[in-house]
């Protein structure tokens, strides 16, 4: 049986959850008239703190429309070097937006109000882009699931007000972070102008104020994104909700496990430390060679570079999975 430490998007719907897919009550979201869709979202805007929300097909999709949101053609967007609309959204802020990006060299991908300051254009050089908007993703994916402190979100969003810019939050691993850290969702969301949840095996949910979500249905429906008796996978989200949060603690155990077993293999490299929820990220020499074995052999991850491997658990891998995978690392090592 394969272990499946690709993401934690591999993730299939439970027994439960399938049943609650099955059984959700339906209509037509794009009139506002779907229950189920319309009691997510006021879910998810009660839970970051926020006005309103709105249920998007993808985490994606929350990013592009957050970035169309806050900014005009020829603004610039300040994010860290390796975060997701960077390295895994095909482009899409300077496609759809127009916008240029600031990459910041963040540790374990965060950054600080100090390098916020000093990435910061000087406001009407005609000669240079408007900063108009920073971002922070939470957990970090590139920076192996680390916690934003919330001292230092604060932090970069008071350098973002004094400079007039707003402030938008990739929440795909949010509840990670509560669960890690004690600290509510909402107290890490509530003061981004936008901010948004992932959690089921279809969509999001990106909230913000009732003006901001009613024009984020605009470019919803622009992009494609409508739908009609999405209930169905609206469900899943709420059954997420109810029954999967607490649980991403075993999770956090497992890839503590998988991190220092694997800092005992000769050959792998990494500091377990740093390994704070879902996401172990190790060094190995050729690591496209290592993963093509690793899948030969029924264990599925992912390559970030060529000396690089992230490996996630999930609610689908649970010790036993753990264990297996480290026990084929240590013969390939």
């Amino acid at each position: 049986m394969t272990v499946n430490l690709h993401s934690d998007t591999q993730t299939r719907p439970s027994d439960g959850m399938r049943r609650a897919i099955a059984s959700a009550e339906v209509a037509d979201e794009q009139r506002g008239l779907d229950p189920t869709v319309n009691a997510l979202q006021e879910r998810v805007a009660e839970l970051l703190g926020h006005e309103a929300a709105l249920f998007l097909p993808s985490g994606t999709m929350c990013n592009q429309i957050g970035v169309r949101l806050h900014t005009r053609p020829g603004d610039e967007v300040i994010l860290e070097r390796f975060s997701h609309p960077i390295i895994a959204e095909g482009g899409g802020a300077a496609a759809h937006s127009g916008v240029m990006i600031q990459p910041i060299d963040g540790d374990g991908g965060m950054f600080t109000a100090d390098q916020v300051r000093a990435s910061l254009r000087t406001p009407g050089d005609r000669y240079s882009p408007e900063s108009r908007l920073v971002c922070v993703e939470q957990t970090t994916n590139y920076g192996g699931g680390r916690v934003w402190p919330l001292d230092q979100i604060q932090s970069v969003l008071e350098v973002a007000r004094s400079n007039g810019l707003r402030a938008h939050l990739d929440g795909a691993r949010l509840m990670n972070a509560v669960v890690a850290s004690g600290v509510s969702a909402a107290d890490y969301a509530s003061r981004f102008d936008t901010a948004w949840l992932l959690g089921a095996p279809v969509g999001a949910c990106l909230a913000g104020s009732a003006e901001l979500i009613q024009e984020a249905w605009r470019f919803k429906q622009m992009m494609g994104g409508s739908m009609r008796q999405a209930g169905i996978v609206a469900a899943a989200g709420l059954y997420a909700l109810d029954h999967n949060v607490e649980r991403l603690a075993e999770d956090h155990e497992n890839a503590r496990a998988l991190a220092e077993g694997i800092a005992e293999l000769p050959g792998a490299r990494i500091d377990p430390s740093k390994v704070e929820t879902n996401i172990v990220i190790f060094e190995v020499d050729d690591a496209p060679r290592v993963k093509g074995e690793l899948a030969s052999r029924g264990v599925e991850v992912t390559v970030f570079g060529p000396g690089r491997i992230r490996a996630v658990t999930h609610l689908d891998v649970d010790r036993a999975g753990i264990d297996r995978a480290l026990a084929v690392l240590g013969e390939l090592l």
